[in-house]
C-alpha cells in the first residue's frame, strides 16, 4: 500500500484520537459548569486526570517493544478513546467524568506515541518528510472538528450529553476507514531503552523544555471555551473561540513544514523555530489576562498557531538526536509534556480556589514558556542540546 495513503491514515488517527478524544472536553466544560455537573475547580481536577493518563500512557508505550505490541496499543488507544467517549453520554458528576478522561489520556498518548514512531520513520523512507511533518496537523484539524460540532450543538441547543454522542458517531466513523490502511510495525521494532550515547545526550534536556512547553500552554488550550463563554455570556459567539484554535494550530504546522529545513547546519534551525514557538506561546498566554474579546482572539492567534508546530519541532529534534530511538524518546517526550500538562490543571484548580479565577494560573502558565525559550537560547544548554 503506498506510504501517501498511510500517512493519511496517520494524520487522521491523531485527528480523532487528539482532536476528540483527548480535547472534547474542552468546548464541553461550558455546558458542564452551566448545567451544574462541575465547578471550576472540579474542572481543574478532571483535567488533571486526563494529563495523569496520558503520562501513564507515554511511560507504557516506551516499553512497547515487540510489533504485536505496538499495534495492541494504537488499535486500542483509537477505540478506547471512541468507546469512553460515547460512555461520557451516561455520565453526570465529577467522578465519571474524572475517570473516563483518565482513560482517555491514556488512550490518546497511546496513539499519539505510536502513529509518531510509526509514520515518521515511513514518511522519510518514502523521501517525504514534509507530509510526516503534516502528520502533526491533525489534532488541529480535530480541534477544529470538535469546535464546529459545538457551536451547531450550542446553535440547535443541544446538551452537553448530547455533543459527546455526536463526537463518539463522528469519531467512530473516522477509525472505521482508517483501520485497513493504518501503517505496520516492522518485524524489528525493539524500544528496549538503550545505553546513552553521544547522539542522546540533549534528550533529558530537550524533555525539560517539553515539560515547561506543556505546563505553559495547557490552561489556554483548557480553558479557552470557558474563558470565552464567561466573557460573551454564553452566545454563540464564544463558540468561535475554540475551533479557530484548532485551526490556527494546523496552519502553524504547515508554515513550519514549509520552512528550510537544513539539519547539518550550525546553529541548526530546528533550534530557532522551536524557540520562537514558545516565546509566541508566552505572548498569547498573557494576552489572555486581559480577559476581553480581542485578548482572546490575540490569545488564539499567538498560542493556537505555535501549538502543534512546537510539538513537531520537538520531536523532530529529537530523531536529529538519536535517529534510531525514535519511539522510546517519543515516549518519554510524551511522558514529560505529560507532566508539564498535569502540573497546569492542578495550578489552575489552586489558582481558581484562592483567587475565584485563573489570573494568577495564566502568569505562571506564560512564565513557564518564556523560561523554555530562554532555557533553549542558554549557551551552555546549546552546547549539549543542541549540537550534535
Amino acid at each position: 500500500m503506498s506510504p501517501l495513503i498511510r500517512l493519511l491514515a496517520s494524520f487522521i488517527a491523531l485527528m480523532m484520537a487528539m482532536g476528540i478524544g483527548r480535547f472534547a472536553l474542552t468546548p464541553q466544560l461550558p455546558h458542564l459548569l452551566s448545567e451544574g455537573q462541575i465547578d471550576l475547580t472540579a474542572a481543574g481536577l478532571i483535567a488533571a486526570a486526563n494529563y495523569l493518563g496520558y503520562f501513564i500512557g507515554a511511560v507504557d508505550a516506551m516499553f512497547a517493544r515487540r510489533p504485536e505490541q505496538v499495534r495492541r496499543r494504537l488499535l486500542g488507544g483509537l477505540w478506547l478513546c471512541v468507546l469512553l467517549t460515547l460512555a461520557s453520554f451516561w455520565a453526570t458528576g465529577f467522578w465519571s467524568h474524572l475517570l473516563l478522561r483518565f482513560g482517555t489520556g491514556v488512550a490518546s498518548a497511546w496513539v499519539l506515541v505510536m502513529i509518531t514512531a510509526l509514520s515518521q520513520p515511513l514518511a522519510l523512507a518514502a523521501g517525504r518528510p514534509r507530509l510526516g511533518a503534516l502528520v502533526f496537523a491533525g489534532p488541529g484539524l480535530g480541534i477544529f472538528l470538535t469546535g464546529l460540532l459545538a457551536l451547531g450543538s450550542n446553535l440547535l441547543g443541544q446538551s452537553s450529553a448530547t455533543l459527546w454522542l455526536v463526537y463518539a458517531g463522528v469519531g467512530l466513523l473516522m477509525l472505521l476507514v482508517i483501520l485497513p490502511i493504518l501503517p505496520q510495525p516492522a518485524a524489528n521494532v525493539s524500544t528496549a531503552p538503550a545505553a546513552v550515547t553521544s547522539g542522546n545526550t540533549g534528550i533529558p534536556r530537550l524533555g525539560v523544555i517539553y515539560a515547561l512547553y506543556g505546563l505553559g500552554y495547557i490552561i489556554p488550550a483548557t480553558f479557552l471555551s470557558q474563558m470565552a463563554s464567561a466573557r460573551f455570556q454564553g452566545q454563540w459567539q464564544a463558540d468561535l473561540f475554540w475551533p479557530c484554535f484548532g485551526l490556527a494550530a494546523a496552519i502553524g504546522v504547515v508554515l513550519v513544514s514549509l520552512r528550510r529545513y537544513t539539519p547539518n547546519t550550525t546553529p541548526n534551525t530546528t533550534r530557532h523555530w522551536l524557540i520562537a514557538t514558545l516565546w509566541l506561546q508566552a505572548a498569547g498566554v498573557f494576552a489572555c489576562l486581559l480577559g476581553s474579546g480581542p485578548g482572546l482572539a490575540l490569545g488564539v492567534i499567538l498560542c493556537g498557531t505555535p501549538f502543534l508546530a512546537c510539538m513537531q519541532l520537538v520531536m523532530q529534534r529529537s530523531r536529529e538526536l538519536a535517529p534510531h530511538n525514535t519511539q522510546r524518546n517519543a515516549g518519554l517526550l510524551t511522558a514529560c509534556f505529560a507532566v508539564g500538562q498535569l502540573s497546569g490543571p492542578l495550578l489552575a484548580a489552586l489558582s481558581s480556589h484562592f483567587s475565584g479565577g485563573l489570573a494568577p494560573a495564566l502568569m505562571v502558565a506564560g512564565s513557564g514558556l518564556l523560561l523554555g525559550g530562554q532555557y533553549g537560547t542558554d549557551h551552555e544548554v546549546e552546547a549539549q542540546l543542541f549540537i550534535e
